[in-house]
């Protein structure tokens, strides 16, 4: 299964309450933290309801 790299790159402050409980469930916490999933429907989802606030990258 592929992975992806999630780094949040913008603030959850003054955003919606499930676009911070999203970033918490992918295990986002602050500025800059890197975490890394697999690429399933559910994370994918999760990435696109915060999409302006994280950066993707697939590894390889």
């Amino acid at each position: 299964m592929k992975k992806i790299k999630i780094t949040q790159v913008r603030s959850k402050i003054r955003r919606p309450k499930n676009q911070k409980l999203t970033l918490e469930a992918l295990g986002l916490h602050r500025i800059d933290q890197v975490v890394e999933h697999d690429a399933t429907p559910s994370i994918l989802g999760m990435v696109k309801t915060v999409n302006h606030l994280v950066s993707v990258e697939e590894i390889k």
